[in-house]
């Protein structure tokens, strides 16, 4: 069985600045609350390219696109229960 896919997710790509930052940012806002994000490479994928590949970086929340090119900070935390 799979393990089930963590509730931040961070679709970026390598030499990306903005990816680098929101990186950073979504790392501090998670571990506020125990959570631990992931980011992928849209590169990695042709369908994960087509679909994010011109707004990296995006952030997705139980799967569903949630921001892009930067973090949204307060909506994240509320929306994460702070």
């Amino acid at each position: 069985m799979s393990e089930p896919a963590p509730r931040l997710q961070l679709m970026t790509r390598v030499g990306c600045h903005l990816c680098e930052v929101a990186a950073e940012t979504l790392d501090r806002i998670a571990a506020e609350f125990g959570e631990a994000p992931r980011s992928i490479d849209v590169d990695s994928d042709p369908d994960l390219q087509a679909e994010y590949g011109d707004r990296v970086p995006v952030v997705l929340l139980d799967g569903r696109e949630h921001s892009y090119f930067t973090v949204d900070v307060d909506r994240l935390r509320r929306d994460l229960g702070g």
